[in-house]
């Protein structure tokens, strides 16, 4: 339509809502559908971080507030920040956003200009790169391949810096992966990043809290104190605390760039939700004793959908350190004729004939930068992963 920005052409819908969508109107439809697309833990918020919210609302707690965070939950972000990641702010170096993405884009919008690049490793989450061009930048790919475990090493990171480089933007536990770096490995990169000062990082650390087996979580600005000045540290609520639909992320870093975030908050959506911020609080500060349990069964459902996947002629999945996803590769898949007739030309024709064959919804590794691939989230049921499983295990042996 000729009134539409011009500046849309250059992004698409998220593929991952998308997925969901078509799984639900499948379920409306009356279809048996097993939706695995969306990122979302199926817990329910903690009853502790519930009545946080229920008193905010009883005590008149949901006026506007400060455009990017009440001081209670600065204070608490700080005290997070110090306790889990031996890095020490202050309430001026926070920003809060309504979710993790919000604070990604406000960052970008905040620093990005026509030509500069941001370093984006793949797979990666699909809202990266088009966050990049919405603000004006240029996305520069880097893959990372399932035979270095999907992570990318330090002379692809090298290689990649250019004078234009704006920023590094880094993401362990991945999504869609689950691929984690040690801290070594991490310490490769912000190696490589020390050798060129006007390179500023963007961590993603919103799965920190989900790591399994004997996988120690690290960040950059605390593997390399010296990254300290420019690099901005991104969490949030939502996986680990399961407070998606609550919209609270927030980040840390320099006190210029989160006043220039803050800035464009306040032009865009103003404040979060008030009552979101005070349940935050009660998150960040409560019991964190649900954290181990939570993860204990991510852990286990993780290795049931390893083992059911990597049981399957044609799908190679690697055991991943965190998140809650998994990234099998397709590639003997390709080329084959699924039992209803459709041609596995791409990673996307596996998924849609999957999905209408067997009813199971996942998201083609397209979306992500890789392929032939696609993410599993196997924040479900037991009984759902095994039947899902089942399934797909059926699709591929029907593929001749």
């Amino acid at each position: 339509m000729p009134f539409l920005s011009s500046t849309l052409d250059r992004v698409k819908p998220s593929p991952t809502i998308a997925v969901t969508t078509r799984a639900q109107e499948l379920k409306a439809e009356g279809r048996d559908v097993i939706g695995l697309g969306a990122g979302e833990p199926d817990f329910d918020t903690p009853q502790n971080i519930k009545h946080a919210a229920i008193a905010a609302i009883n005590t008149g707690k949901t006026k506007y507030t400060a455009v990017d965070g009440i001081p209670e939950l600065k204070k608490a972000i700080c005290a997070k920040f110090l306790r889990e990641n031996n890095l020490t702010y202050t309430p001026a170096q926070v920003s809060v956003g309504s979710g993790g993405k919000q604070v990604l884009y406000n960052a970008f919008m905040a620093t990005l200009n026509p030509g500069d690049e941001v370093i984006v490793p793949a797979p990666y989450w699909v809202s990266y790169p088009d966050m990049v061009l919405l603000a004006g930048g240029s996305p520069v790919v880097v893959i990372g391949t399932l035979e270095n475990a999907f992570k990318i090493t330090p002379d692809q990171l090298e290689a990649a810096i250019t004078p234009r480089t704006k920023w590094f933007l880094f993401n362990s536990p991945s999504n869609p992966t689950g691929a984690g770096y040690s801290w070594d490995e991490l310490k490769g990169l912000t190696d490589v990043l020390m050798r060129h000062p006007h390179v500023w990082v963007m961590t993603d650390d919103m799965y920190e809290h989900l790591v399994f087996d004997d996988f120690k979580f690290c960040t950059p600005a605390e593997v390399e104190p010296h990254l300290y000045d420019r690099t901005l540290t991104v969490n949030g609520v939502s996986k680990a605390y399961a407070m998606t639909g609550w919209r609270i992320g927030y980040a840390a870093g320099p006190v210029p760039l989160i006043r220039a975030m803050g800035k464009v908050q306040s032009q865009s959506t103003s404040n979060p939700c008030s009552v979101s911020q005070y349940a935050a609080v009660e998150a960040l500060n409560g019991t964190q004793d649900f954290l181990a349990p939570n993860r204990m069964l991510f852990q286990r459902r993780r290795d049931l959908v390893v083992s059911m996947l990597n049981a399957v002629p044609g799908i190679v999945c690697p055991t991943p350190e965190g998140a809650f996803y998994v990234y099998p590769s397709i590639a003997d898949c390709i080329g084959k004729t699924s039992a209803g007739g459709t041609r596995i030309t791409d990673d996307e024709a596996f998924a849609t004939a999957l999905l209408d064959e067997t009813g199971v919804a996942v998201v083609f590794g397209a979306a992500f930068g890789l392929s032939p691939n696609f993410r599993i989230s196997y924040a479900t049921s037991d009984a759902q992963l095994t039947e899902a499983c089942a399934r797909i295990q059926t699709f591929c042996k029907g593929l001749t």
